[in-house]
């Protein structure tokens, strides 16, 4: 089986990687392996073609692949809360929450993931389209690229004056110097409600919680116990970063993920979904109120505990 992940090298899909990698999935009887396939888009697209069995990506991103939700089942969440950073470079002075001294900046931002930004930035007061220019950061659309460490080296090269992106890349743009945080949304940063914009989900079609009920079940069970061991034992994410992470990430990840630990839940609660479809409505990616027990595995929520 197949787990595509649209980073790699990151800590947002990290409770995905260390499930694979730590054997959680092979104890459930499942044989999974991963695939970067990016931007998420494309990750959902060989879900739908039947090319992957789960997707472990941001849970507005099926939309693209899975109009209104159609088709896709939400198994559980790898993490609480909107996942991504606002990073500047250091040198323009930045102040951290100012988010009016991004006017006239160039923002790299993969697709989809642009979207939880423009949202924000339109609750902040700020036009994404007029006041800033939000676009891919270049190399970043082909399948085999893991965005948050290109997005790090763009900063450093001058290539854009910030990034939305994953922490791997905020990490390393501040240890290298080259950058600082000004919005880091989990740990309150951003206008009021944008933490819930979306979340990092595990997701299978809607056929394979019908027709092998058994198997999603067996992948819950694996990313929550997952989360227990990380929780329990942080370490574990050092081990992970050293089997799949080049070396400078690998040094990083253990400090990523023992912040992330608070949000190490496998919960999608019936308010965290709604608050993502209104997001999702909002930038214009959702045009109905499909149900939360229609969009969500709710038939395995006593396995996300």
């Amino acid at each position: 089986m197949k787990l595509a992940v649209p980073d790699m090298v990151s800590n947002s899909y990290f409770p995905a990687l260390a499930a694979v990698e730590l054997g959680f999935f092979r104890k459930e009887g499942l044989d999974v392996s991963l695939e970067l396939l990016s931007p998420s888009d494309k990750a959902f697209d060989a879900l739908r073609a039947g090319e992957v069995d789960f997707v472990g990506a941001e849970g507005h991103g099926a939309l693209k692949s899975f109009p209104e939700w159609q088709g896709v089942k939400l198994l559980c969440a790898q993490a609480q809360g909107m996942y991504w950073f606002l990073v500047m470079r250091a040198d323009l002075g930045i102040k951290r929450g100012d988010l009016a001294a991004i006017r006239g900046r160039r923002i790299g931002a993969a697709p989809w993931v642009d979207l939880g930004l423009r949202r924000l930035l339109i609750e902040a007061g700020i036009d994404p389209d007029r006041d800033v220019s939000i676009a891919p950061i270049p190399g970043t659309l082909e399948l085999k690229v893991n965005t948050g460490v290109m997005a790090a080296r763009a900063l450093e090269d001058h290539g854009v004056d910030g990034f939305w992106a994953n922490g791997m890349g905020a990490e390393l743009a501040v240890r290298r110097g080259v950058g600082t945080i000004l919005l880091d949304v989990r740990r309150g940063d951003g206008p009021k409600g944008c933490f819930d914009y979306t979340t990092a989900c595990i997701a299978a079609t809607a056929t394979t919680v019908e027709r092998a009920p058994d198997t999603a079940a067996a992948a819950i069970r694996a990313l929550a116990a997952t989360q227990a061991a990380l929780r329990k034992e942080p370490a574990l994410a050092n081990k992970v970063g050293r089997a799949l992470f080049p070396t400078e990430e690998a040094a990083a990840i253990g400090d990523i993920v023992t912040r992330d630990l608070p949000y190490y839940q496998a919960t999608i609660s019936e308010r965290s979904f709604s608050a993502m479809s209104q997001f999702a409505r909002d930038v214009g990616v959702l045009k109905g109120h499909p149900s939360y027990d229609d969009v969500v595995a709710t038939k395995f929520r006593h396995l996300w505990a």
